[in-house]
């Protein structure tokens, strides 16, 4: 995983390099060498960039399973594998060798799907939203909706966690994890 450094100040005209030696030499080595730098805006945007992809991932794949699902078209049990666990097999072959690599990986008709569909599903409506979150992130607008909720007490956020775990996908994915005997056990504390 990278580390991320910001310069507030560079007096010296030096900090870039000392905090790269230190990341270097603390074996955070993905971005720190000195022939390839990543480099970034020093703009709040981590957390923003969790935010969409947290906020988008498990409704993407609930929409998906209630979409597969809707009217008998696919078991519940299927669903949750096509959906869900096939994620991860895409996610791997991302994190393996970038889009491309998936693409490639995949079969050809589902890499024309991913060319034909994928931009209806993740259209230009979608994209404006995801300004509007980083907008938000950026004005401070959701550190105040966040703490006026957890000073309220939390009761919306705990209406939605309820009825996002009472969700048929969470069901189903369990027993189905049950029976695959080399997954690790994960379990949310009650």
């Amino acid at each position: 995983m990278p580390a991320l450094l910001a310069i507030h100040q560079d007096v010296s005209g030096k900090a870039a390099d000392v905090a790269l030696a230190y990341a270097y030499g603390s074996a955070v080595r993905a971005g720190a060498s000195s022939r390839r730098r990543l480099r970034t805006r020093p703009k709040p945007t981590s957390s923003a960039s969790r935010r969409c992809s947290v906020a988008a991932s498990p409704h993407l794949i609930t929409a998906a399973f209630e979409t597969l699902t809707g009217g008998g078209r696919l078991s519940a049990g299927a669903g949750v594998l096509e959906v869900l666990h096939e994620l991860k097999l895409i996610v791997d072959q991302i994190y393996q060798g970038g889009i491309k690599y998936m693409r490639y990986s995949v079969s050809d008709t589902a890499e024309y799907g991913d060319y034909v569909s994928g931009p209806r599903v993740i259209d230009d409506r979608v994209k404006a939203t995801m300004q509007q979150i980083l907008g938000d992130i950026q004005s401070g607008e959701f550190a105040k909706e966040w703490m006026a909720e957890n000073q309220q007490g939390r009761g919306e956020f705990l209406r939605l966690r309820k009825t996002a775990n009472e969700h048929p996908i969470e069901e189903i994915g369990a027993e189905l994890r049950g029976m695959m005997s080399w997954l690790p056990t994960a379990k949310v504390p009650e």
